[in-house]
């Protein structure tokens, strides 16, 4: 680390130089290091505001998928056939669903060699199953915390691998020399003096491993120490894509946790309690008919995200109920593994549906609680939550409809590239998915495109000619100041932080969540425009050790406006709904007995090859419709194909 006079005495700043910056310690930060290491580029660091906080490390579900290749069984696959299934989610570019099976096999079966405990059967084959939105048996699992295992396993390779972590730095502005990134300022948490202390990394080349907005939402899953951080990405000038598609479920709030699986399988009761502290089994309420929504319960298992195609008759009105009781009645809602539902002493199994009657009966749990079944069906699954100080022996699990992951990013070609140049998006910040995806795919996705990253960098001949020095500087020295300025402002006496960061966040969870009012979307956007506006001369923190907090809220206030005017543009041009979101709308269908809050159409599939593109031009948002680029079916020849790959491995 080097030290350059920017400013005088005191405030000189501390300078980094690198090759390549990889921004965030999660599975694919790290796979995007290790590979660059392995491929030949030494000069590489990896930047993160917490080695130990994040998705990868910290979250998980009742069976967390890995998405690949079919690796078991006399069943017939192949890249093609895996990437036409990822290109059927709709809106998905063709080269990059099929990048990202060609690779699926690679990136399972280092991670095999590193240590992750997928599990083989006694001849050694890749045991699959299938998983939702999966028509094979193509998904493997290493348990509940299969992607916390991915980056333990990740992150001991890169320290053998001698590749340094700067840990406790944020990133708060991408510097660019017109569309090229040449750097980054990062804000060093660990300084405790009053003033902001910030360290600039110049270097050829940034992959952006960031994970999904969190911040943007209150009822979230993300895990409590991850926000995101893409309204820095946004700021730089690079395009958002199919911004509208999430995957909203059912989780609990305290821990954060999906609670799909095993969890809904075992057919807890579903209790909501008003104000004056009254129970309400809701389910039972809304359905009248006793015991008549257990299959569906059942079915939450594994149609765990909500989807609007489930929403007028399907499972996913339970999702509604949900929220109805949480957002509209102002109710805690909880699950009780405790009890069965509606005071059941043994539950009717054989009133459930085939499949749920069925499966019960083979795993031998047609009897007791939902407790007793849990324990006797996936006893880690209880354990996880008792190692989190919740007792489901003892414990009612509060739960709300909750953003889990975001299908849409920033936008990326086929070597997971961004619009600026030099500049790589990897993980869940890259907008790789469409509408829909397979269960798991995220985790191949992470890996393959941090992969394909390393590879373009490593291998590509780079035809852009190198930025002066002077041009660098000037561009560091005007970006320092006006991050000095921002801090002296908000720090200049007040304490009023939490109060906005509570209201954004609820404000976008009840308007842009899962049930989304096109209304209220237009009204928060302007609301939270003004505050973003006059972010500087509105926020007031009481001290330096508040200015992460800070950065993240106007992260979060920059990543909002890209995501309401996505959906804005949305309603207006396709205007049904899609995926794992309704838009509110009189001339569709309700379910019977709820408001019409949740009336809506389906859209109708019009805009299937189109990607969505929003791009943040000094504050204004602009939109734009593209078609998906088709999948790469090319007949080659062997001879060909290695000629290519001796001179520069394919890579173009």
């Amino acid at each position: 680390m080097q030290k350059n006079a920017l400013c005088k005495g005191k405030d000189s700043i501390s300078v980094i130089k690198l090759h390549t910056v990889v921004v965030g310690s999660g599975a694919a930060g790290y796979n995007a290091a290790l590979r660059l290491k392995k491929y030949g580029v030494d000069s590489v660091g990896i930047f993160t505001e917490g080695r130990n906080v994040g998705t990868s490390r910290n979250t998980g579900s009742d069976k967390q998928t890995y998405y690949k290749l079919n690796l078991c069984g006399n069943a017939p696959d192949s890249p093609g056939a895996m990437a036409k299934d990822l290109f059927a989610g709709r809106c998905v570019d063709g080269d990059v669903a099929y990048a990202e099976a060609a690779l699926s096999v690679p990136c399972f079966l280092q991670l095999a060699e590193l240590g992750v405990p997928f599990p083989v059967n006694r001849m050694g084959e890749y045991i699959g199953y299938q998983t939702d939105h999966d028509a094979t048996a193509r998904a493997t699992s290493a348990g509940p915390l299969t992607s916390r295992l991915m980056t333990e396993q990740l992150e001991k390779a890169v320290a053998q691998a001698g590749i340094d972590v700067y840990d406790y730095y944020m990133v708060v502005q991408i510097l660019c020399v017109g569309q090229r990134a040449v750097g980054l300022l990062a804000l060093d948490l660990k300084a405790s003096t009053e003033k902001p202390k910030f360290v600039l990394v110049q270097c050829q080349n940034i992959i952006y491993a960031t994970g999904g907005p969190a911040g943007i939402y209150a009822d979230t899953v993300y895990p409590g120490g991850h926000r995101g951080a893409s309204g820095v990405a946004f700021e730089a000038g690079v395009r958002g894509r199919n911004l509208t598609e999430w995957q909203y479920g059912l989780a609990s709030i305290s821990p954060r946790w999906n609670v799909s699986g095993t969890y809904m399988q075992v057919l807890p009761r579903f209790v909501s309690v008003d104000e004056e502290g009254q129970e309400h089994e809701f389910l039972a309420e809304y359905y009248g008919e006793k015991g008549a929504y257990l299959s569906k319960v059942f079915q939450k298992g594994y149609e765990w995200p909500f989807d609007c195609r489930k929403a007028h008759e399907g499972s996913s009105v339970i999702d509604l109920l949900v929220y109805r009781e949480n957002v509209l009645r102002k109710r805690r809602v909880y699950l009780d593994f405790r009890s069965n539902p509606e005071g059941y002493v043994e539950l009717p199994y054989n009133q459930l549906s085939d499949e749920a009657y069925q499966y019960l009966a083979k795993a031998g749990a047609c009897f007791g609680t939902p407790i007793a079944r849990l324990l006797h069906m996936n006893q880690p699954a209880y354990e996880l939550y008792l190692s989190k100080g919740v007792d489901l022996k003892k414990d009612m699990l509060e739960i709300a409809l909750c953003a889990q992951h975001n299908n849409g990013g920033l936008d990326i070609d086929c070597w997971w590239q961004t619009n600026v140049r030099h500049l790589f998006a990897v993980g869940e910040v890259a907008g790789s998915h469409g509408v829909y995806r397979p269960g798991g795919s995220a985790l191949n996705a992470g890996q393959v495109g941090s992969m394909r990253a390393a590879q373009y960098i490593a291998f590509h001949e780079d035809t852009d000619a190198p930025i002066s020095e002077e041009a660098f500087w000037k561009v560091a020295k005007a970006e320092i100041e006006k991050q000095t300025a921002f801090c002296a402002s908000i720090l200049s006496g007040g304490n009023n932080l939490h109060h906005y960061e509570k209201m954004v966040r609820q404000n976008m969870s009840a308007a842009a969540g899962a049930i989304r009012s096109i209304e209220q979307i237009s009204h928060i956007k302007k609301e939270h425009k003004a505050i973003l506006d006059q972010f500087a001369d509105l926020v007031r923190i009481p001290s330096g050790r508040a200015l992460a907090r800070a950065y993240q809220l106007k992260d979060a206030l920059i990543s909002q406006q890209m995501y309401l005017t996505a959906m804005e543009n949305y309603a207006f041009v396709v205007g049904g709904s899609r995926g794992s979101a309704i838009y509110s709308n009189s001339g569709g269908q309700v379910a019977e007995g709820l408001e019409e809050r949740f009336r809506f159409c389906l859209e109708d599939g019009k805009y299937d090859d189109q990607v969505q593109l929003v791009q943040y031009e000094n504050g204004n948002m602009k939109t734009q419709w593209r078609k998906v680029r088709p999948l790469p079916y090319e007949e080659e020849v062997f001879e060909t194909v290695w000629r290519r790959y001796r001179e520069n491995h394919n890579v173009d």
